[in-house]
C-alpha cells in the first residue's frame, strides 16, 4: 500500500499530542465489585483467557504523529488477557493493542474489569503495547478540552462505553471457564535485529535519537547501544497441553505509521501467526522500552516489518522451545506499590500557559491537546499510580506505567538475580517517558516530553524494589 516514511522532527512532544483515540468513559465512580469466593487453597490454581476486537470505528484520531484519521484496517486491534485464581483472589492481566489508556481511563478501565472478573482493581494489571496506528485514551484531557469552544476531537463516548462494556464482558465469560493447570513453565531467547538504543552520544557531543525508523546511513551504524536482549516466555500448561504463553519484550514496537492505517505491527503479527500454529493463547507485553526501538533495523518500508515481526516470531519459537519447568508454588503474592512523581513545571508544562492555550478555542489543535494532556496528568498526580507484581514461586510478573526506560528493567532482574522476572511497561501513560534523572543534564528528545521531574527516578527505584519483595 502507499505510505511514506513518518518524518521524526514532529516526533518529539507533539507525537504524543496528536494521538489520541476514541473514547468515552462511565463518568460516575463504578460501584464495589461483588470479590466472589475462590476455590480451595488446595486445589489446583486456574486460568481463563479473554479477547476482545477494540479497533477503534473508521474516521477515528489514531496515534500516528498527524491529524489523518483511521481509513483502514491491516489487522485488528485487540485487547488480551488472562484470569486467574489462585485459589484465594483473582488477577486479572490484560494487554491492549493501543497506544497508551492515561490517568482517569486507566483507573475505570482497571476497575471494570475488577468488576466483571468479580475481585478488586489492585488485582488488575492493564498495559499497553504502544503500537503507533492505535488510538490513546485520555478522559480528563477530554474533559478539559470539552469545557470550552471547538474542542478537538478527542472522545467518543458511545464508542468506548460500549467496547468497555463488550470487554467486561469478554473478562466475566473467562471466569465462567476457568481451567485448572498444573504447571508453569520459562524460557529466554535472544532477539536478533530489533531493538536497539534510541539515545546516541559521544563524548562532547550533544545527544542524538535513533527513532524506530531511519533511512540514516550514520544512525543505523552506530552500534545498538544500551537493550534488553532477550525476550522472556512464562507458559501455563495442564500436562504436556500449554493452554496460555505470555511473552514479554523491550523495544518500542513500530516500523512506519501515520498512514491511518490500524495494525498491530510487528509484536502483534508475530503473536497472531504463533497462536495460529502454535494452539496455545498468546499475549505479548512490550517491556521498558522507553528509550529502546527499531530504528538500526527498520527503513521504515513495508518489507522491513514482515522482516521484524518474522524475527519475533523465531525468537517466540525458541524460547519456547528453550522452556524449562518452573516449581508451582501453593501460595502466590501479588504486591502493589504507590507511585508518587511530581509534575513538571518547566519547558512545555507551565500550567497557566497550558490552561489559557486550551481554553483558546483558536489555538492549534495540537498545543491545545498538548496542553490538555499535561494538565491531565497534573490533576492526575494528586493521587498515587498503583503499580503491581505477581509473585509465582521464583517467577515475577512486574508491571510498570509510562514508557520506561530499559535500564528499569535490567535493574529490577539484578535485584533477583535467580529468579525469573518479567517486567511490562506502558501501565498508567499519564508521566509519559520515565527517565534516569542524570537524562535530563543530558539532553535528547525523551526527558523533553517527559511529564514528571528528574527525582522520579528514585520513586521508581523504590517501587520496583517494593515489587520485588525488597525493601
Amino acid at each position: 500500500m502507499p505510505h511514506r516514511i513518518v518524518r521524526y522532527v514532529m516526533h518529539g512532544a507533539l507525537l504524543i499530542l496528536a494521538c489520541l483515540a476514541p473514547m468515552s468513559l462511565d463518568r460516575a465512580a463504578a460501584a464495589e465489585p461483588a470479590v466472589v469466593k475462590s476455590t480451595s487453597p488446595d486445589s489446583l490454581p486456574r486460568l481463563g483467557t479473554f479477547r476482545e476486537d477494540i479497533t477503534p470505528p473508521l474516521g477515528s484520531p489514531l496515534c500516528a504523529g498527524s491529524v489523518k484519521p483511521l481509513v483502514g484496517v491491516d489487522d485488528p486491534l485487540w485487547a488480551k488477557g488472562i484470569v486467574l485464581d489462585d485459589g484465594q483472589h483473582r488477577y486479572v492481566l490484560c494487554a491492549l493493542d493501543w497506544c497508551e489508556v492515561r490517568n482517569l481511563s486507566h483507573d475505570q478501565m482497571r476497575t471494570k474489569l475488577a468488576a466483571a472478573a468479580g475481585t478488586e482493581p489492585r488485582y488488575v494489571a492493564v498495559q499497553c503495547l504502544h503500537q503507533h496506528n492505535a488510538p490513546i485514551v485520555d478522559s480528563a484531557a477530554q474533559h478539559l478540552l470539552d469545557a470550552h469552544p471547538n474542542p478537538p476531537a478527542l472522545c467518543d463516548v458511545p464508542w468506548f462505553d460500549s467496547m468497555l462494556d463488550r470487554l467486561a464482558a469478554r473478562v466475566r465469560e473467562a471466569t465462567v471457564r476457568l481451567e485448572p493447570f498444573d504447571a508453569i513453565s520459562t524460557g529466554t531467547a535472544k532477539v536478533e535485529r530489533i531493538a536497539s538504543s534510541r539515545r546516541l552520544a559521544k563524548p562532547g557531543e550533544a545527544m542524538r535519537v535513533r527513532f524506530s525508523s531511519t533511512t540514516d546511513k550514520s544512525l543505523q551504524e552506530w552500534p545498538e547501544g544500551l537493550i534488553d536482549p532477550l525476550l522472556r516466555t512464562v507458559t501455563f500448561s495442564r500436562g504436556e497441553k500449554p493452554l496460555v504463553r505470555l511473552h514479554y519484550y523491550a523495544s518500542h514496537p513500530q516500523t512506519y505509521y501515520g498512514d491511518g492505517r490500524a495494525c498491530t505491527d510487528f509484536p502483534g503479527m508475530a503473536r497472531e501467526r504463533l497462536e495460529r500454529e502454535d494452539r496455545a493463547f498468546q499475549v505479548y507485553f512490550t517491556g521498558c522500552g522507553g528509550n529502546v526501538a527499531a530504528g538500526k533495523y527498520n527503513d521504515g518500508t513495508p518489507l522491513a516489518r514482515v522482516q521484524l515481526a518474522d524475527r519475533m516470531y523465531q525468537a517466540m519459537q525458541a524460547s519456547i522451545a528453550a522452556s524449562r519447568p518452573q516449581p508451582l508454588a501453593p501460595r502466590w503474592q501479588w504486591r502493589t506499590a504507590e507511585l508518587r512523581m511530581k509534575p513538571r513545571n518547566d519547558g512545555g508544562n507551565y500550567p497557566e500557559q497550558n490552561r489559557a492555550t486550551v481554553e483558546n478555542g483558536e489555538a492549534d489543535a495540537r498545543a491545545r491537546l498538548g496542553a490538555a494532556l499535561s494538565l491531565a496528568y497534573r490533576q492526575r498526580a494528586e493521587q498515587p499510580i498503583e503499580v503491581s507484581s505477581l509473585e509465582i514461586g521464583n517467577v515475577w510478573l512486574v508491571h510498570l506505567p509510562g514508557e520506561p526506560f530499559v535500564e528499569y528493567q535490567l535493574d529490577a532482574q539484578k535485584l533477583r538475580p535467580d529468579d525469573f522476572v518479567c517486567v511490562a511497561g506502558y501501565g498508567d501513560g499519564g508521566p509519559g517517558y520515565l527517565c534516569l534523572e542524570r537524562s535530563y543534564a543530558e539532553g535528547g528528545y525523551e526527558p523533553t516530553a517527559s511529564l514528571v521531574v528528574p527525582e522520579s527516578e528514585k520513586e521508581m527505584r523504590r517501587a520496583i524494589s517494593q515489587l520485588l519483595g525488597i525493601e
